[in-house]
């Protein structure tokens, strides 16, 4: 075995033979240094050997990802499936032959190899594989523009089968070859200007067009809060984020808090807090860079951040970081930022950083809520998948928009719609349409027309009361109009953020569903609610409450849709999502109420199921804006 001269390793056989062989190790912990490819320009075969996939990630924002290559072999050393047992699909590639995939069923050593009839970049060989190997499940979009990157992708591109990477750019007579191309310099970008749709200076921490300012991106599926645990509150850990000095800057590091106090047992019940002095030290070579895997398990043993000092001498790539810490949910006082930083941060991200913490005698779900709202700042204002729209809306204002959404509601209870309507009506989610299923029962003409003028476009149809709950939901189904479907019930309370959560966490967690669990409970007939500590948030595995589910309507059709039965509807959906391979995922449970009547239900487990493991209680209803409750006219109400 030999060195070869761009530090590739390279084995046995003639000269002629070891030039095709090319060997790039991925540490888990990036240095900062970039890899470097085969000096022939081409590679017959690439062994890739990886700590973990958020290492392997890294490698699609090399100038090493744009060699051509016919053979691929992966192996990723620490690999841990979303759930036991689960396992991707190779993405689409041109001329495949083959292909061999070893997963351990609980982790481990995964192993990976594709073999194609001619050589293609290695991004795009790479991006087909991880979906293997990590939910990647991009927003559907009813049209979307083809991005290809000149040389080399930034590292906030999302894994995309129509994001790419090209040596130069070349003419198609039959269409405009390239709708957004990436460059790391103007330079690069002179074409013919029916060859490009927009041109896009882009680097690793940013985006930009002429005369436009730099804005901050972040890769979602990199960043994001997919398992931060549930405990919060001032003496949960803490951690102290330093800029490390150096030509600008060398790098960063986050260290427990030396007044860290023991923690205290402030989470719900069954949830226990990492202990401080057991925690590892997150430390990175480059400021801006993508999160490694170590460097996230890291950030998130931690409640809170704190980052006594921004120097500003890299104010790209330090807002980067700032905008990467911020989505997973770690919550960050950063007392003094400079000018130059906080004028790349979103302005609903600085809104929330400059927010004061809440006290230390403050309710941990203070702190929860404040995490929350920091994330979804983050990820709305950064995550490419939502603002690099932003950069290239003034020529694509179309595709600036979130994807629509559809709320579908069923019910035989006109009284519940107002409400239900009224909550609806007041999400912050833009692109969101009603569907109104009225099964087997009119409205009277003055409530349709009050449901009419709610403010969002409402479809009101009537199904026969002899179709069961399944067929009901499959006709608002073919109604709805949005590339995204959810299940709304009528006797629920949502929060204005509800939305919005549901689609932020179906783009960063790559899940066929995601939805909230049904952890806050409105027990009508004692005139308490009760947070029930049963599973995790932010988290993969079934169940979800049904009336939070959201799928992609392609992906709801393709599964088979609703089952034609009078109950357990949600259930039957979720068994069909998981035997066709797909992940379920768990978004935290803040701005749904779930709510138990004494009118019944269709799922009647008695009171008692939902007061066992029961946690914090409240008389009535909690009073906050998070849960849409605190305009509804209640009382004040104070927690037990």
């Amino acid at each position: 075995m030999a060195e070869n001269a761009v530090g590739g390793v390279v084995r046995g056989g003639s000269p002629e033979h070891r030039r095709w062989w090319w060997r790039v190790r991925l540490p888990d912990r990036p240095d900062g240094r970039p890899v470097s490819g085969p000096t022939t320009g081409a590679a017959r075969r690439a062994l890739v050997d990886a700590d973990s996939v958020a290492a392997l990630r890294r490698l699609l924002a090399e100038p090493a990802a744009a060699t051509p290559t016919r053979q691929l072999v992966v192996r990723v050393r620490r690999w841990r499936p979303p759930t036991a047992g689960w396992s991707g699909r190779l993405g689409p590639v041109p001329g495949l032959r083959r292909h061999r995939v070893r997963l351990p069923r609980g982790g481990g050593n995964a192993r990976l190899s594709v073999d194609l009839a001619e050589p293609v970049p290695l991004h795009d060989l790479l991006t087909a594989a991880l979906a293997v190997l990590a939910p990647v499940r991009p927003l559907p979009r009813p049209a979307s523009a083809d991005v290809a990157a000149v040389g080399v992708a930034p590292g906030w591109l999302p894994v995309d089968a129509n994001h790419s990477v090209t040596g130069g750019l070349t003419t198609n007579p039959e269409i405009r070859g390239y709708d957004v191309v990436l460059a790391p310099d103007a330079a690069t970008l002179a074409a013919p200007s029916d060859l490009v749709g927009v041109a896009v200076t882009a680097g690793g921490t940013g985006a930009r067009v002429a005369n436009r300012q730099p804005l901050v991106l972040i890769d979602s599926a990199v960043a994001n809060p997919v398992g931060r645990g549930r405990w919060y509150g001032p003496t949960e850990p803490t951690g102290v984020l330093e800029f490390l000095p150096g030509d600008p800057v060398s790098g960063w590091q986050v260290r427990p808090a030396e007044s860290d106090p023991a923690p205290a047992n402030s989470a719900p019940v069954g949830v226990d807090s990492p202990a401080a002095d057991a925690m590892p030290v997150a430390r990175g070579g480059l400021v801006g860079a993508p999160l490694s895997g170590d460097q996230l398990a890291a950030i998130r043993r931690f409640t809170h951040l704190t980052c006594p000092d921004v120097p500003a001498v890299a104010p790209a790539a330090e807002a980067t970081l700032l905008a990467q810490l911020a989505a997973t949910g770690a919550v960050l006082r950063v007392p003094q930022l400079p000018p130059a930083v906080a004028d790349r941060l979103a302005e609903p991200l600085l809104a929330v950083l400059r927010t004061d913490l809440p006290g230390v005698g403050a309710d941990p779900l203070e702190w929860e809520i404040r995490s929350v709202r920091q994330r979804s700042a983050a990820l709305r204002g950064h995550a490419a998948a939502f603002a690099a729209g932003d950069v290239t809306g003034d020529t694509f204002p179309a595709l600036a928009a979130p994807p629509s959404v559809s709320a579908v509601l069923v019910t035989r209870r006109p009284e519940y719609l107002p409400d239900v309507v009224r909550q609806l009506a007041g999400q912050t989610y833009p692109e969101l349409e009603i569907v109104l299923c009225l099964h087997g029962i009119e409205l009277t003409a003055d409530l349709r027309a009050r449901l009419g003028e709610c403010g969002r476009p409402i479809q009101i149809f009537t199904a026969p009361a002899g179709f069961s709950f399944g067929e009901v939901m499959g006709a608002a189904t073919a109604r709805a109009r949005g590339s995204l479907v959810t299940k709304v019930d009528d006797d629920d309370l949502y929060g204005p953020e509800h939305i919005w959560d549901l689609v932020l966490a179906r783009e960063y967690s790559g899940a066929m569903l995601v939805g909230k669990a049904a952890e806050f409970v409105v027990l009508q007939m004692l005139g308490v609610t009760v947070r029930r500590a049963a599973v995790p948030p932010e988290a993969y595995g079934a169940p979800v409450a049904g009336g939070t589910m959201l799928m992609a309507r392609g992906d709801l059709e393709a599964v088979g849709g609703w089952r034609p039965v009078p109950r357990s509807v949600d259930r039957g959906l979720m068994d069909r999502v998981l035997r066709a391979g797909g992940l379920i995922y768990r978004t935290h449970p803040l701005g749904y109420l779930y709510e138990r009547r004494a009118a019944g239900h269709t799922w009647d487990a008695g009171l008692d199921y939902f007061l066992r493991r029961g946690g914090q209680q409240w008389d009535g209803v909690p009073r906050h804006p998070e849960f849409g409750t605190s305009l509804a006219g209640l009382p004040e109400v104070t927690a037990r």
